[in-house]
């Protein structure tokens, strides 16, 4: 099986950098996501909020440059 996808939406907040106990960088932040769509004659939007963790280096470049509101791309796999 395989698992990917693609998010594009804004930080909710700064990300969280911490690190594991073997020293391996992790950062986690919230992504907003906007849907828009047409519903008769209106347009409708939706956003949903997905949690995002990323490790090693990608979150330590996370923790450096990202800030709440920053708009990202995220190319990953879903973990429920």
């Amino acid at each position: 099986m395989y698992s990917k996808v693609i998010l594009i939406g804004r930080l909710t907040k700064d990300p969280e950098l911490r690190y594991t106990p073997k020293g391996t960088p992790v950062a986690s932040f919230s992504l907003a996501v906007n849907y828009r769509y047409k519903q008769s004659d209106e347009m409708k939007e939706e956003t949903t909020f997905i949690d995002i963790v990323v490790f090693g280096k990608l979150a330590e470049f996370s923790g450096q440059y990202l800030n709440k509101g920053s708009e990202v791309i995220v190319d990953g796999r879903l973990q429920q």
